[in-house]
């Protein structure tokens, strides 16, 4: 790999992660131009903001949760500097969360992921269903038991990827609202991109971020992202109705995953609810078998929100990969680079993601955490990993 200290940068998607690097990129001195014909949405303007390693550890998944705690620790900083940048607020809650259960076989599994944590290092505190709604009274009395984590946040998406536009633009980032079709090479090295259009732009190296439309850029990206559809609901509090929990409550109801996460703008009271999973293609269309039960499992959980009015439905698609890392770091030809493949763990792995792209881009090795993202672990054994 020839390293480049600077030059023009295309980065291909301006959803969270995109535009991050972007930022970083341009604060390094490159010529970025971001191509994305629906800037600032996709998934990123879909997702629930939680910034959860530990609630959403699974053994197996060691490197995740190594790289999500390496992230989540970065995050009030990236958090205050993109705030001091644009004068816009990036959104950051710091507020933890609550993993409930509601039945019997809901809160063996929580006791399981506790016990996980447990032989990590990572303790999360065990709690009745009644101390739960001390800490926590917007909380059912169908809540059983459950588990404290202080130490995963939540970020409002929409107000960090706001701020994100902001600070590229006050970095002189260009948006192109083009579609890519490819990225285009001669002799072993990236020449830039190709357009829907029919038309080409050049670049000195490109970052593919563009999510779950990833694979589709370049043959060494074939097959290693999939869509992941997620629905999820916006809830606004209407004047009488209890108020909005005031942290991230994660929810197992008859086995089923169910999350909310306020919004914290003063004056309102939104709550996001997701999310269900399905693997249907670029299926975006919103269902109401997925409406109808996640408002079911949440209601169980929080039963005030029966008094809000549902004032969005929406469905994104989640960048999946084969083991559930995503993808940071060179592939195929000279000069191209990417990061996708993130799941459900988007908002979480933004400024790990992002200083992972800024060391590469300046031909130095990734944060450590960030190495077993390797897109190259995919690559035919006896491949060349330089």
């Amino acid at each position: 790999m020839t390293a480049l200290r600077s030059g023009r940068l295309a980065v291909v998607g301006a959803g969270a992660i995109g535009l991050s690097a972007a930022r970083e990129a341009a604060r390094a001195g490159w010529r970025v131009t971001v191509y994305d014909p629906a800037p600032a949405t996709g998934a990123s303007w879909v997702a629930g903001g939680m910034l959860a390693p530990v609630t959403e550890a699974w053994p197996g998944e060691e490197d995740l949760l190594a790289l999500g705690l390496d992230s989540v620790a970065r995050w009030p900083e990236f958090a205050r500097a993109l705030s001091d940048e644009t004068g816009t607020d990036a959104g950051m809650h710091p507020a933890g969360t609550v993993v409930v259960g509601t039945g019997s076989g809901d809160r063996d599994e929580l006791n399981s992921l506790a016990g996980y944590l447990e032989s990590l290092g990572r303790p999360a505190q065990r709690m009745t269903g009644r101390e739960l709604r001390r800490l926590e009274p917007s909380l059912g009395p169908d809540v059983r038991g459950g588990l404290s984590v202080p130490g995963d946040p939540s970020v409002d998406n929409r107000r960090l990827l706001a701020a994100l536009r902001a600070a590229c633009e006050r970095l002189e980032v260009t948006v192109d609202e083009r579609a890519v079709t490819e990225v285009r090479e001669a002799g072993g090295r990236v020449t830039g991109v190709g357009l829907a259009d029919g038309t080409g732009a050049g670049a000195d190296a490109v970052l593919v971020a563009a999510g779950a439309h990833s694979s589709a850029l370049h043959p060494a990206l074939d097959g290693l992202v999939r869509p992941v559809k997620g629905e999820i609901l916006r809830l606004t509090r209407r004047a009488g109705a209890l108020p909005p929990p005031s942290r991230t409550v994660r929810a197992v109801v008859d086995g089923r995953p169910v999350y909310a996460v306020p919004r914290v703008v003063p004056g309102h009271g939104d709550l996001v609810v997701g999310a269900t999973t399905a693997e249907n293609g670029f299926d975006t269309a919103v269902t109401v078998g997925g409406v109808r039960d996640l408002l079911r499992d949440a209601e169980r959980v929080l039963p005030g929100i029966a008094e809000y009015e549902l004032t969005e439905t929406a469905a994104g698609l989640r960048p999946g990969s084969r083991d559930n890392l995503p993808l940071i770091g060179r592939i195929g030809p000279d000069g191209m680079f990417v990061a996708t493949g993130h799941g459900r763990n988007g908002m979480l792995l933004v400024p790990v993601t992002a200083a992972a792209v800024a060391a590469l881009l300046r031909g130095q090795d990734v944060p450590d955490a960030a190495r077993a993202a390797d897109p190259r672990r995919f690559a035919p054994v006896g491949a060349e990993r330089s």
